[in-house]
């Protein structure tokens, strides 16, 4: 009896991987609303407009016054994205990937003449591996830093945790879903609210605690969610808010509350302010967006400043963001 010919079965494709590169940086932006009614544009404005190809772009500012009432001596930003292949270290670890890089950097700031530093850097880099899955990706803060911050002419004495997102998240869970990074945010609040050792948490107001308590409450939101409670599956684009200021010593005539300063009759300054988000996949080659291309981006404010007498200003200053996505 004669045996049919077995159909052959073509294999499936193998589908190319690539990275789409996205970051930004600025200076300086914000919103004046006294003594004068006016936008703050983004000045040293730079980006790498998500795309695949290698880029390096740089812009530079001069000597700059803002009204009178913001300067600074010189600004500087810088974006990077670059493959690296058969990249190791002295110890053998492998850095091949898909690197990106945002720099801001600002010299002689000066805001009122109550907030001062001679140089400010942020600098935030993220390493996405070759390898399947790789969609998360490693991230730095390696080269952030504040050079003689000085509130009212007094020294600001911090320390910096340039490591607080910690090692890419294992099985390439987004850092929202990783159950240490939460923790180690959830622990920073912790800290504001019920820190013994700061006299001035004891003058927290009660509107500021209720927003570390909700912020605290969602993070507990987050943990069940990705452990796939209520919704049973991915915790949705979801963002937060953390700082990788470690410290901030004393500051006469003002108070400190975690990564905030309070300034008396000036307003609120936030230092080294991360945020860290989940951002859809927006089907760069025309694809239905499936989930795990969805990509982590990472923004940084040295400065964000909420000031309200005599100058009254939403500002941000030393800005750099990243995100970055890894196809298919």
């Amino acid at each position: 009896m004669a045996t049919m010919p077995k159909e052959s079965v073509e294999p499936a494709p193998v589908r190319e991987r690539y990275h789409v590169y996205h970051a930004g940086a600025h200076v300086l932006s914000g919103q004046f609303e006294h003594p004068i009614k006016q936008a703050i544009e983004h000045y040293g404005n730079v980006v790498l407009e998500k795309t695949r190809r290698e880029g390096h772009l740089t812009e530079s500012v001069g000597e700059t016054s803002v009204e009178g009432l913001i300067s600074f001596k010189a600004g500087r930003t810088r974006v990077i994205g670059s493959q690296l292949m058969n990249k190791k270290d002295i110890w053998g670890n492998d850095h091949s990937g898909w690197v990106t890089q945002s720099t801001s950097v600002l010299e002689g700031f000066n805001v009122g003449d109550v907030i001062t530093a001679d140089r400010v850097v942020a600098q935030v880099s993220t390493e996405h591996p070759l390898t399947y899955p790789g969609h998360v990706p490693k991230v730095t803060f390696l080269g952030t830093r504040f050079e003689n911050l000085r509130v009212a002419g007094y020294p600001v004495q911090l320390e910096l945790d340039l490591n607080f997102c910690g090692n890419r998240p294992e099985g390439d869970r987004p850092y929202l879903e990783d159950g240490g990074f939460l923790d180690r945010v959830k622990d920073q609040l912790n800290s504001i609210v019920n820190n013994d050792d700061n006299e001035d948490s004891e003058d927290l107001p009660e509107a500021l605690e209720k927003q570390y308590h909700a912020k605290i409450a969602y993070i507990n939101d987050l943990k069940e969610r990705a452990k796939g409670g209520a919704n049973g599956g991915r915790n949705g684009y979801s963002k937060l808010q953390c700082s990788l200021v470690k410290s901030i010593g004393p500051i006469p005539g003002a108070k400190v509350f975690g990564n905030m300063i309070f300034i008396p009759d000036f307003g609120t300054v936030s230092l080294a302010e991360v945020e860290v988000g989940i951002e859809a996949a927006d089907g760069f080659s025309g694809e239905p967006r499936p989930e795990p291309n969805d990509g982590s981006y990472f923004t940084l404010h040295m400065l964000n400043m909420r000031l309200g007498c005599p100058l009254v200003a939403t500002t941000q200053a030393a800005t750099a963001t990243i995100n970055g996505q890894t196809r298919p």
